[in-house]
């Protein structure tokens, strides 16, 4: 019997094993997928505090987000960094209708008719800078757009600008580099493994797992349940666990669009609309921009989320009212959407949702069952210590927190130490050109340096299958990333997807399933051998 099933390799179900693991508790999680397959490797890919969450007077969560942006910088400083944005004010920014803030203002200043005052974006940054203390990054300071850098792309209407700090985060690899390090400190990660029904037997969770690439069933008992299911959630309560709940989330869809590189700069921009709500534009994998997001209610789970035409349209639309050369289709290279599993808190509009995270312990079926409900990838961390919190009453003696500070695999170096650990990789493999490398350091840290190994020469790393994505790395995302698909390395382990050609993709497809095949076949008989 194991202590702690996790069903969901999403962040929140990969972080809260990784806490458990090193803690002591015997994990197993499991996800029906690939790990960060839905919501968390379709994020804005921000580590923020929410500014605009300010406007909804969630203070606490902003406070914890802002606390959270170094913490994580900290330890992760391979795949996540600073990024400054830029705010062009102008006057007819207006707030998005149900804010607690716009309600007030439009009781107080009447004449202002929903506007945004400068005065009151002045106040936000002020507490953003403040709130959560900063060591690392860089304060807010005024802009002047028509003499500066970050002014020449943007319409000759905008004047002025806040420039302000938050941090990139590469999603979808802090998802597989937690569940790395759960499985190094004991968890068992089972990729591709759906959970058929849980039910509650004498105390504890008899779980029935099913391989979805072979169909094989197993049987796992645990003393107690993780419901990290993400936008299936309800779903797991209602239909695997059996539970009947009052409790519910609000499924909000989030698209959006990749462009062609639309400035020359390296800092992303907060464009606000006259709607009240807000988008970003954000250098993307050196030659792209991106733009994002929209909120979209999303009726049906079981319906895989995609960018509609009105979305990005709308995102074309409100990033053209800002730049001085229109966005347009032809400037879009990918989309994408996923969905948040927002907790239902009865908000009137997908954007009023709460962002934050609820949690609670159901005990009606006898054993216990942990239900999470929303978050954000900034919070996971700290999702994950709330959820700790909540397990400790069921296992006598739980140590106490431990992951703040703690780096994943491959970030045990400085946060301004990326440059050094290019210039070193560089020296000790020659044959790297520079957007090699930079890329190797950005997904794997120091870890480039064990997977590269003793090769001397890009022949050393086996066959090339394009973009500079060799056997040597496929193999070890394989054996140490849990991928099993090409779209789970050019997509997820990576955004090579963006400049392979569809023939290289089917090419590593076939590859993968002929060599995952080979060790399927000879894993009998390396068992029968060892008996």
């Amino acid at each position: 019997m194991i202590d702690l099933f996790v069903i969901g390799g999403g962040i929140n179900g990969c972080g809260i094993a990784r806490d458990a693991a090193g803690r002591g508790l015997r994990v197993e999680l499991a996800e029906m997928n690939d790990l960060a397959s839905a919501t968390s490797s379709a994020s804005t890919k921000l580590f923020h505090g929410g500014l605009r969450y300010l406007e909804y007077w969630e203070v606490r969560l902003v406070r914890e987000a802002l606390i959270e942006r170094e913490t994580l910088l900290k330890a992760m400083p391979h795949i996540s960094w600073p990024m400054r944005f830029v705010l062009p004010y102008h006057k007819d920014m207006r707030f998005e209708g149900d804010t607690p803030t716009s309600k007030l203002l439009g009781f107080v200043m009447p004449w202002m008719k929903g506007r945004r005052p400068s005065w009151l974006v002045r106040l936000g940054l002020f507490l953003y800078d403040n709130l959560g203390g900063r060591e690392i990054l860089e304060g807010t300071k005024s802009v002047d757009l028509d003499t500066s850098v970050e002014g020449a792309p943007l319409q000759d209407r905008f004047h002025k600008a806040y420039e302000y700090s938050d941090c990139w985060i590469e999603d979808s690899r802090l998802v597989v580099l937690n569940a790395r390090d759960a499985e190094a400190r004991g968890a068992r990660i089972d990729v591709r493994t759906k959970v058929m029904s849980a039910q509650q037997v004498d105390g504890h969770w008899s779980i029935t797992l099913e391989n979805t690439d072979t169909g094989a069933q197993r049987i796992v008992t645990a003393k107690m349940l993780v419901n990290a299911g993400g936008p299936w959630v309800e779903n797991v309560i209602r239909n695997t666990a059996r539970i009947n709940t009052t409790e519910g989330v609000r499924l909000v869809r989030g698209s959006h669009i990749v462009t062609r590189k639309l400035y020359d700069h390296d800092k992303c921009y907060f464009f606000q609309g006259e709607d009240g709500r807000i988008i970003f534009t954000i250098p993307y994998e050196t030659d792209f921009t991106l733009i994002g997001t929209t909120d979209a209610d999303h009726a049906d789970v079981s319906q895989a989320p995609e960018c509609t035409p009105e979305e990005r349209d709308y995102l074309l639309e409100f990033a053209s009212n800002y730049l001085k050369a229109p966005v347009t289709t032809e400037d879009i290279v990918w989309t994408y959407s996923g969905v948040r599993p927002l907790y239902n808190d009865g908000a009137s509009s997908a954007t009023a949702a709460t962002r934050d995270y609820v949690l609670k312990v159901d005990t009606s079926a006898g054993a216990p069952m942990l239900n999470v409900f929303g978050g954000k990838i900034t919070t996971y961390r700290r999702l994950a210590e709330t959820a700790l919190e909540k397990i400790a009453p069921y296992f006598d003696g739980l140590p106490d927190r431990w992951t703040a500070g703690v780096p994943l695999p491959g970030g045990d170096f400085p946060v301004r130490g990326v440059e050094d650990l290019k210039a070193r990789l560089s020296a000790q493999y020659g044959f790297l050109s520079p957007r090699w490398c930079a890329r190797l350091i950005k997904a794997y840290g120091t870890d480039a340096f064990v997977m590269l190994g003793d090769a001397n020469s890009a022949a050393d790393l086996g066959q090339d299958f394009g973009s500079d994505l060799y056997e040597r790395e496929v193999n070890w995302l394989v054996e140490k990333e849990f991928a099993r698909t090409a779209q789970d390395i050019v997509w997820r382990r990576s955004k090579l997807g963006l400049r392979m050609t569809v023939q290289e993709i089917d090419a590593l497809d076939k590859w993968l399933a002929e060599q995952i095949a080979t060790q399927s076949a000879q894993a009998p008989v390396a068992r029968a051998q060892g008996e």
